[in-house]
């Protein structure tokens, strides 16, 4: 296979640990080529969809810490998207407006022929906040709203509440409003942008102390083991980017009958990968834009989530 990531400059990224990169690894070991677009090198000529892609190599003996982890074999070349193999969507958010044309574009790509992961639709239709609240059943009391009062109100009635925007990832713009919060007019007006943006309260979930889980769902089917990502002391978020430590661990039975409800569910709209973010009994995030933590996971406990992942891809181009 010929794959196209569509991602992040490759300079700008922790190749070590990097889930992205783990794939790519994997995609060249079973003898697959690879090229690389940014987002903003997506675009529609006469009505079919290009990408100034540049094919790469994975240098020998590379340090993996460095940054001569890759090589580009040649200069960007305009190439019709469904040329390649497949297309794996790998930018990080924010999900923005251009996020957001980048998945239509995807939409018109997959018409001609292309094969995208995760789809276009799949991204577009399942923004990684909003989308627990299909699965309500599964989730501590939240809220989606802009209006101070009903957020006002939501912190009433809970006492200890989490709030965060909806287009953030890493932890960014998350606070916990306790039941004594000097500040909570405060925080609110920045987060909902005096009323003009969205944003999700949550009740916490004390549990995070023990971690937030991330569980990796892969064509339907989970990893055997999750990445819990325990808080620093005295922090409320466990993202890795935020300072939290991720500690492998087997799924429980829980957390399998979580990801076998959802998954297979979302699998069947074009999403190949997921990361379930679990915190006790409840499910806090669905990823779908470029979830991560295979390498921690792999280096943890030995299975491989990359080769698994290229095995799913490998399966999902030919049929």
């Amino acid at each position: 296979m010929h794959v196209l990531f569509v991602i992040d400059p490759l300079p700008t990224l922790k190749a070590y640990k990097d889930s992205s990169v783990a794939i790519m690894r994997s995609l060249v070991a079973q003898g697959h080529g690879l090229s690389i677009a940014l987002m903003g090198d997506l675009f529609i000529d006469q009505g079919i969809v290009k990408a100034a892609a540049t094919r790469i190599h994975l240098r020998d003996g590379a340090d993996w810490h460095g940054h001569d982890w890759w090589l580009a074999d040649s200069g960007a070349q305009d190439t019709v998207l469904s040329g390649f193999d497949a297309v794996l969507m790998r930018k990080d958010p924010p999900f923005d407006m251009e996020y957001v044309y980048a998945t239509h574009l995807f939409d018109y790509a997959q018409a001609q022929g292309a094969r995208v992961f995760n789809s276009g639709l799949g991204i577009r239709n399942h923004p990684e906040k909003l989308a627990i609240t299909e699965f309500a059943q599964f989730t501590a009391p939240t809220l989606v709203t802009r209006d101070m009062q009903r957020l006002r109100a939501f912190h009433e009635a809970f006492g200890d509440v989490i709030v965060k925007p909806l287009d953030g990832m890493g932890g960014a713009g998350i606070f916990r409003l306790q039941a004594i919060e000097p500040n909570l007019g405060s925080i609110l007006e920045t987060l909902t942008e005096l009323g003009s943006r969205t944003i999700m309260a949550q009740r916490y979930i004390p549990e995070i102390v023990d971690g937030d889980k991330r569980i990796l769902i892969i064509g339907g089917e989970p990893v055997p083991y999750a990445l819990a990502r325990v808080p620093l002391h005295g922090e409320t978020r466990g993202n890795l980017a935020a300072g939290g430590r991720g500690v492998a661990q087997a799924l429980t039975e829980h957390d399998r009958a979580l990801a076998q409800a959802i998954g297979p569910c979302l699998a069947a709209r074009g999403v190949l990968l997921i990361g379930l973010d679990v915190i006790g009994d409840y499910v806090t995030e669905i990823n779908v834009t470029s979830p991560t933590c295979f390498v921690e996971i792999t280096e943890q406990t030995g299975f491989d989530v990359a080769a698994r992942f290229v095995a799913a891809l490998e399966h999902a181009v030919q049929t």
